[in-house]
């Protein structure tokens, strides 16, 4: 029994990842006052970069380097991911585009974006077959030489690649950034009310653009981390599923602060696959279980409505389009 639930939350961290990344990203973003609905379009330009990366590096014919074969995805699919969010900043900030409609729209295009990538890029340089970089993925899925060492809690805690660790400690600095230093300080003021922001001396639009790109970057790296971690290199059109709107339903759930999501991506995680060890589940009702998580958050949102307490709350101005002239 014990045996079994190790793996029960081995798997649920597992899953948890990627959310926690994508929630990560989608908080910092949201504490600007930018609603980005493109998350899950962002994820797959994350993973389809990294993919892109790693593939001309592994076809390079040169000796592989181990730290490369990590760098190279792993600053592809930040900055590709950054573009994405620079391109959602542009339409949404420069020209204040409707964010709802712009998120949704970089959605579809990175969906369309990566699998078109993913389904054509061997072909596109003369190969065929499917895209599948093992020795990527065996360099993403490398853990502690110690975790065998430590019985139970090793194998259940310390048995993950880097990538896992990496997530975790993102959010905590964000959270202490957010929380402990004149940037926060300064980004939570525009996300409240930018004009009182801007009447303060604050660049509104330079916070704007910086939370959007950098949390779009971070969210991108949960495109990553399921493609050369949780696969092991390799691409599977759809293979994403509903994770990039998991990761903005964790946002709502953590109450936008990202030290919460940390637990909440374990939960979620655990809730998205919980229906695996039920015995006995027919496929409709596997599909019930997998609505716990929304309904998860829907309880919050009721919760957080009757309660109405403001640091509960989401950003005061969030959705909504800064006109400086009409302070």
């Amino acid at each position: 029994m014990i045996d079994i639930i190790a793996t029960f939350v081995k798997q649920a961290i597992i899953q948890g990842v990627p959310l926690l990344y994508g929630s990560t990203g989608e908080i910092i973003t949201e504490k600007s006052g930018n609603l980005n609905l493109g998350i899950p379009g962002i994820m797959y330009i994350g993973g389809i970069s990294s993919v892109i990366g790693a593939y001309f590096y592994e076809s390079s014919g040169v000796e592989l380097n181990p730290v490369l074969c990590v760098l190279i995805p792993l600053f592809c699919a930040f900055f590709g991911s950054m573009l994405m969010a620079l391109i959602y900043s542009f339409l949404t900030i420069t020209l204040r585009a409707n964010q709802n409609v712009t998120g949704l729209a970089l959605t579809t295009f990175g969906v369309g974006v990566g699998n078109f990538f993913g389904g054509s890029l061997s072909s596109l340089f003369g190969e065929g077959g499917s895209i599948s970089l093992i020795r990527t993925g065996e360099c993403f899925k490398a853990t502690l030489p110690f975790a065998d060492k430590l019985g139970l809690f090793g194998k259940t805690f310390l048995s993950f690649g880097f990538l896992a660790y990496l997530s975790i400690i993102i959010a905590l600095v964000a959270s202490w950034v957010l929380n402990h230093t004149r940037v926060g300080l300064n980004l939570r003021a525009v996300g409240e009310n930018p004009a009182t922001a801007d009447a303060a001396g604050i660049n509104v639009t330079r916070y704007k653009y910086l939370a959007t790109c950098i949390g779009g970057g971070i969210a991108g790296l949960g495109g990553l981390y399921f493609i050369m971690d949780y696969i092991g290199g390799a691409w599977t059109n759809g293979g994403f599923g509903d994770r990039g709107w998991l990761a903005i339903a964790l946002v709502i759930f953590a109450l936008w602060k990202p030290k919460h999501s940390i637990l909440g991506s374990i939960l979620f995680g655990g809730l998205y696959i919980v229906y695996l060890y039920i015995p006995g589940l027919s496929r409709s009702s596997q599909e019930i279980f997998k609505m716990l998580p929304y309904v998860v958050t829907i309880v919050v949102l009721v919760i957080m409505s009757i309660r109405k307490r403001h640091e509960n709350q989401p950003p005061a101005s969030l959705g909504l389009s800064y006109f400086r002239e009409e302070r």
